[in-house]
């Protein structure tokens, strides 16, 4: 896997970079010192394809599958996204806050996105990750924290109870906590 660093602006050197419009400045003073864990596959349980990203660019076709006819009019985006190979592409600047987590709370904090990187993993809540997603996404996470006073990793599902899912029951949380530093809050599961 290609070294991955954070550049000043909040970009990653070794993630293909696509700019996603979906994004705006997050608001002063506030301390990102939250990393939440999503899936996605378009159309759903299908990986490989470049949907993912057309979704995030306003690209895609919604005329192309039956499903996508729900996601016309969605404006989304995460900071990165990465495959089921572990390649990382970067859609939003860590500095910058991506639309990925939509009305959610954490620690009694509304509005997660002000404070949080959003990472979507190509996957579904049943399928098994991949052991390289796992080891990337552990990479990620320290390099992260090594910018950010990031404190815990979180799942759409805990920022977004009863509206999310995601990652779903077949993320390991505990595989995930072996291999990222002490300290990290994150789901018992």
């Amino acid at each position: 896997m290609p070294r991955v660093t954070l550049d000043g602006a909040g970009w990653f050197a070794g993630a293909r970079r696509l700019e996603s419009p979906n994004a705006d400045a997050r608001p002063h003073g506030v301390a990102i010192d939250l990393v939440i864990v999503h899936n996605i596959s378009l159309p759903p349980g299908r990986f490989g394809g470049d949907d993912v990203e057309r979704l995030f660019t306003n690209t895609l076709d919604t005329t192309a599958h039956p499903f996508y006819a729900t996601l016309r009019d969605l404006k989304v985006s995460a900071h990165f996204f990465m495959r089921r190979s572990g390649a990382l592409l970067q859609f939003v600047s860590c500095e910058r806050r991506a639309w990925h987590a939509g009305a959610s709370s954490w620690d009694g904090r509304e509005r997660c996105n002000d404070f949080s990187i959003g990472v979507e993993l190509e996957g579904t809540d049943t399928r098994p990750y991949t052991a390289r997603q796992y080891a990337r996404l552990a990479r990620l996470i320290a390099l992260l924290g090594a910018r950010y006073p990031i404190d815990a990793v979180a799942g759409h599902s805990d920022v977004a109870p009863g509206r999310k899912t995601d990652p779903g029951p077949a993320f390991d949380w505990r595989r995930l906590r072996s291999l990222v530093p002490t300290g990290l809050r994150m789901p018992r599961r």
